[in-house]
């Protein structure tokens, strides 16, 4: 059985808690408990009530409105999910949490509800908008399914069946991290391909203004780089195997893809100078200087495309032109018995 902790006054001031005071989720914590157990008890549960519905308005004035919440019966803790609307921007969630009393003598569902804790900041620090209020959702059922497993009237009667319950919202929370992984990398995903979008887009740009009046390989290949690298991210996104470090900010993910087309052009830029300069024979037939440009144009595409195939490329050049040679192998020590014949054989001569 949960251990009953009186902190609470019989008396409850209906004055405790005025709007704009600045109540903390504790605050709320007490005054609940107080209307729902310790005031009714002692016959003052209009005034324990009205404390409450006071606390109540200013916690929510403060940090949005509670769309979901759990009150422990017995002790003073809960959880509590709330909203804070804005009028510019998307609305934010925030999960509170007061448990300490609940949890004293069950650590494991402790170490849980701290699990719940750390999903809830990642995921009110990362995710926004309707992913934000899932995931936080989800957080807040499995915390509150966690905590009723502590609370006196709702707690399972064996060890057995508290096991077995805490297993299953120990399942519950994995689903959740799973889903905030999900959610944050497709989030990050469209950071990223903004920045990538937006640099891809401002270079093809002026490149293609100077192409129109002159015709430079390594402007073209910079073009085809760029939007080389770009399908090849669009490519992996849609296949599901795209992954970006979405913990670090937006700023970083819009700024590791506005290096993506660059990168590419780099790479496009190199292959290019290195087939339209002969050190790799161009495999085309025609002599038509506008087949060369064009193929020039596709193999700087793929370049782009393929970091891998480029930089192979570049290598299997470096090593047919002596840039990179393979050392040496180490000579092999004569056997020992060798040795000694041959010695042999200059004794008798």
């Amino acid at each position: 059985m949960t251990e009953i902790v009186q902190a609470m006054p019989t008396d409850v001031d209906e004055t405790a808690y005025e709007a704009g005071a600045g109540v903390s989720f504790s605050d709320l914590i007490y005054a609940h408990f107080a209307w729902f157990q310790t005031a009714k008890k002692n016959g003052h549960e209009q005034a324990a009530e009205a404390a409450y519905r006071k606390a109540l308005r200013s916690f929510e004035q403060e940090h949005g409105h509670i769309v979901r919440s759990y009150w422990c019966s017995q002790l003073e803790s809960g959880i509590a999910l709330t909203e804070r609307r804005r009028r510019l921007g998307k609305n934010t969630y925030t999960l509170h949490r007061e448990t300490d009393w609940a949890t004293k003598s069950s650590p494991r569902i402790a170490v849980e509800l701290h699990r719940c804790d750390e999903l809830a900041i990642r995921a009110r620090t990362v995710l926004s908008g309707v992913r934000q209020r899932i995931c936080l959702e989800l957080v807040a059922a499995a915390a509150a399914h966690l905590l009723s497993l502590v609370d006196e009237t709702t707690a399972p009667e064996d060890a057995e069946q508290i096991d077995r319950a805490l297993k299953d919202e120990s399942e519950a929370l994995d689903r959740a991290e799973r889903y905030y992984h999900q959610a944050a990398n497709g989030q990050a995903e469209i950071v990223y391909f903004a920045g990538m979008a937006t640099v891809a887009v401002a270079v093809s740009f002026a490149a293609l203004l100077f192409l129109h009046f002159e015709w430079k390989v390594a402007v073209a290949a910079l073009v085809a780089g760029a939007v080389g690298a770009v399908v090849s991210v669009i490519q992996r996104i849609n296949e599901g195997s795209f992954r970006v470090h979405y913990d670090v900010g937006r700023p970083y993910a819009f700024f590791l893809g506005g290096l993506r087309p660059l990168i590419g052009a780099a790479f496009a830029i190199a292959i290019a100078f290195t087939f339209a300069s002969g050190l790799i024979h161009l495999p085309l037939d025609s002599t038509n200087e506008e087949d060369k440009r064009m193929a020039l144009v596709v193999i700087s595409f793929l370049a782009g495309f393929s970091e891998r195939w480029a930089t192979d490329t570049l290598t299997s050049v470096g090593h047919r032109t002596g840039l990179d040679p393979a050392p040496p192998p180490p000579a092999a020590p004569a056997p020992a018995a060798a040795l000694s014949t041959n010695q042999g054989a200059d004794a008798e001569q």
